[in-house]
């Protein structure tokens, strides 16, 4: 995008990119890392027969 007023130009900021505190870009990897936890306890319970909690004797 380009202020015309100033001659400068402003870069959006990536949803990609890390970043700290509750920005677009942190929310979108909380939610990638989140889907990634649930698969691997989802895969853990159907290949070992056992819970979560179970599998790694908490209960």
């Amino acid at each position: 995008m380009q202020d015309t007023s100033k001659g400068k130009v402003t870069v959006p900021e990536s949803y990609n990119a890390w970043s700290w505190g509750f920005t677009p870009g942190a929310e979108i990897w909380n939610g990638r890392l989140a889907m990634l936890g649930f698969l691997a306890v989802a895969l853990i319970e159907l290949y070992s027969g056992k819970g979560f909690l179970h599998f790694w004797g908490i209960l």
